[in-house]
C-alpha cells in the first residue's frame, strides 16, 4: 500500500472503517502556524452524516485530537498527528456475510492483492471513513493556504440527475452550508432530497457531482511534465472512494467545441494577463494561469444497497446473491464535499511550498 500523498507538505493516511481509528500525520508544515482542535473540528463535522439526506445511522462522535507537532497552539514544523476513535462500530452484519463478494465494492480486488488479510469488516482500508482523514489534514492545508489568500471551495452540482443552476461565487460561499446536499442552488437541494429519499425507499441510491473552485491560485504553480497540477489534483481526488471521474474546466465538454469556442482569449484586467473565459479551468500546460481552478469531481451511487444483488461467494466459489444489511448511504454525494475541499487544499499547499510561496516558519 501507499498510503502517503506529497512532496513538501506530505501526509499519511492510516486506519480502518471498524479499527481502534483513523488518523493522519501531516509533515512538512512550517512551525508558527496557529492551530487548535476546534479548528480542525469545525471541518470533520461538514462532513458528518445527516439524518435528512437519508445517510447512514453509524453515529460517530468523530472528535479530533492532536497527539503532536503543536505545542501552546501552534504548530512546531514537528510531524503533527490527527486522530479520531471509532466509536459506534458494529461489524456483525459484516462477519456474517465476509465470504459474499459485495458488487461495486473492493472485496475481490483488496482480497486478491492481500491474499486474504485484509479488514473486510465495513470495508476496511477501502471505507469512505478513511476521508475523515483527509479532512484532518484539508483543515491544516487550509489554514495554510489562506496565509498566501487561496480559497478553496466545493459544492453540490448534481444529484441523481437533478442539476443545479450555475451560481456566482458570493452566492455558493453564502448558500453552500444553509443545506445538508451543500448545495448552492436552494430550489434543486429540495428537488435532489426528494431523489435521495426516492432512491432510499427503494433500497437503492444515487450518485451526483461536486464542483470544487480554488480562488487566488497565483500563476506557475505546477512541475510539468509527470508532477503537473491537473495531474497531482486528479490523483488527489481519486483517492477518495467513490469518485468515478475527474475533470477540468470544459472538460469533456471540449471534445465537442471547436478550438475558437474553447480557446480563452488573453486579456489584460486591472494591470494584469488575464483571460476572458475559463474553458481550462485554471490550468495550461500543467500550471497555473492566475484563473480560478475549476474541477468537477463524478462520484459514483452508494455501492452498499438493500436490494438483492447477484455475487459470488468466494470461499465455496459459487454464485450467491446478496442483500446488504446495515448503516449506509443513499447518496454519498454531499459527505463528499468537504473532502474535495481538502484534497484540493492537500495538493495546492504542497505545490504553493515547492513554489517558495508558503515559508519554513511562520511570525
Amino acid at each position: 500500500m501507499n498510503d502517503s500523498y506529497g512532496k513538501l507538505f506530505t501526509i499519511t493516511s492510516f486506519g480502518e472503517s471498524h479499527g481502534r481509528c483513523v488518523g493522519v500525520t501531516i509533515d512538512g508544515c512550517p512551525a508558527g502556524l496557529p492551530v487548535t482542535e476546534e479548528d480542525i473540528q469545525r471541518e470533520v463535522d461538514r462532513r458528518r452524516p445527516s439524518t435528512s439526506t437519508a445517510s447512514t445511522a453509524r453515529a460517530e462522535e468523530d472528535r479530533v485530537e492532536i497527539l503532536s507537532g503543536t505545542f501552546n497552539g501552534f504548530t512546531t514544523g514537528a510531524p503533527i498527528c490527527l486522530l479520531i476513535w471509532n466509536r459506534d462500530i458494529n461489524s456483525s452484519e459484516y462477519e456474517k456475510t465476509r465470504s459474499l463478494l459485495r458488487p461495486g465494492h473492493a472485496d475481490y480486488t483488496a482480497s486478491m492483492k492481500y491474499g486474504g488479510f485484509n479488514d473486510f469488516r465495513g470495508g476496511g482500508r477501502f471505507s469512505g471513513r478513511i476521508t475523515a482523514t483527509f479532512v484532518m489534514a484539508g483543515a491544516i492545508a487550509r489554514k495554510l493556504l489562506s496565509l498566501a489568500d487561496i480559497e478553496v471551495i466545493a459544492h453540490t452540482i448534481e444529484i441523481g440527475g437533478v442539476k443545479a443552476l450555475p451560481k456566482e461565487i458570493d452566492e455558493i460561499r453564502k448558500n453552500v452550508d444553509r443545506n445538508p446536499l451543500h448545495c448552492a442552488d436552494p430550489e434543486a437541494a429540495g428537488e435532489m432530497l426528494q431523489v435521495i429519499e426516492k432512491a432510499r425507499g427503494e433500497g437503492d441510491s444515487v450518485g451526483g457531482i461536486i464542483e470544487g473552485i480554488a480562488l487566488n491560485v497565483p500563476v506557475g504553480l505546477g512541475e510539468p511534465v509527470f508532477d503537473t497540477l491537473e495531474g497531482d489534483l486528479a490523483k488527489a481526488l481519486f483517492a477518495i472512494p467513490a469518485v468515478k471521474g475527474v475533470e477540468f474546466g470544459s472538460g469533456f465538454a471540449a471534445a465537442r467545441k471547436r478550438g475558437s469556442e474553447n480557446n480563452d482569449p488573453f486579456i489584460i484586467k486591472n494591470g494584469r494577463i488575464s483571460t476572458a473565459t475559463n474553458n481550462a479551468g485554471g490550468i495550461l500546460g500543467g500550471i497555473s494561469n492566475g484563473m480560478p481552478i475549476v474541477v468537477r469531481v463524478a462520484v459514483k451511487p452508494t455501492s452498499s444497497i438493500a436490494q438483492k444483488q447477484q455475487t459470488v461467494n468466494i470461499e465455496k466459489m459459487e454464485s450467491a446473491t446478496l442483500e446488504v444489511r446495515g448503516r449506509h448511504d443513499a447518496c454519498i454525494t454531499p459527505r463528499a464535499v468537504p473532502v474535495v475541499e481538502s484534497m484540493m487544499a492537500v495538493t495546492l499547499c504542497d505545490f504553493a511550498m515547492r513554489a517558495g510561496i508558503l515559508p519554513e516558519v511562520i511570525k
